[in-house]
């Protein structure tokens, strides 16, 4: 098991992508400790891994609720040897009519949450190395009408990742990105069961389907796992080969 023994945090762990990656470390013989505002899924999880996941309720635009997350790990299981940072929100809008409320709300979960993770997680994670994943998405790179705020933040989050890999590189702790593509839920399943829209998208696709998400969370534990022991500050496309233009 590629994570057997390690004690890992993942913010937005409890549905989507998060609970998938969360389950995948669990298989790995991660403990895990799943952050989320809300439980969500959350019980799928304790059901088949008792005594090695716990929810921990925290906003990771809250300072204080990000120290407490991390010391929480190490309190439930003895250290913190990875964090990823998953939570985000999307809010659609063109720049010239985004509201500002939608813009901070993305700029402070997306990017400050981002960072608040890594700054909490150091004095913890500096004790034996380890490895931080932060979500990026394929729209930092792919310029999309009405994706303003999200693509933004995105971008921001691929620049912190390669600036804090190597800052954070005298401690032994790696820090990359995962961009997932179009995957199987959210966006992306929106886009492949509906006919019209799929037939417009289709041909983007190189492999001609839009991904699983446990394939992004494969990437995400080979991105924690020694096995990426000398990977630090890139960005792991996951996205099939999406074409663009």
């Amino acid at each position: 098991m590629e994570l057997d023994g390690r004690v890992a945090v993942v913010t937005g762990g409890t549905r989507g992508l998060g609970l998938t990656i969360a389950r995948e470390f669990l298989r790995e013989g991660a403990s895990v400790v799943c952050a989320a505002r809300t439980g969500g899924e959350f019980k799928t999880l304790l059901d088949d891994h008792p005594g090695h996941v716990r929810y921990q309720r925290a906003d990771v635009t809250d300072p204080d609720s990000v120290e407490a997350l991390m010391t929480s790990a190490v309190d439930a299981f003895g250290a913190l040897d990875v964090v990823v940072a998953n939570a985000g929100v999307n809010r659609d809008g063109r720049a010239e009519r985004l509201a500002v409320p939608d813009w901070r709300v993305m700029i402070d979960t997306n990017l400050t949450g981002v960072f608040l993770c890594t700054r909490a997680a150091v004095p913890h994670l500096r004790e034996r190395g380890g490895a931080i994943v932060n979500l990026s998405s394929i729209m930092a790179s792919r310029p999309t009408v009405g994706a303003a705020g999200y693509s933004a933040s995105k971008a921001a989050v691929e620049a912190f990742t390669r600036v804090t890999a190597i800052e954070l590189g005298r401690y032994s702790i790696r820090v990359n990105a995962l961009a997932p593509g179009f995957l199987d839920e959210g966006m992306g399943r929106a886009v492949s069961r509906n006919d019209k829209v799929w037939e417009a998208y289709r041909r983007r696709f190189a492999l001609g389907r839009v991904g699983e998400a446990r394939e992004a969370a494969r990437a995400a534990v080979f991105l924690a796992s020694d096995e990426a022991s000398y990977v630090n500050g890139s960005v792991l496309e996951v996205s099939g080969g999406l074409l663009w233009s």
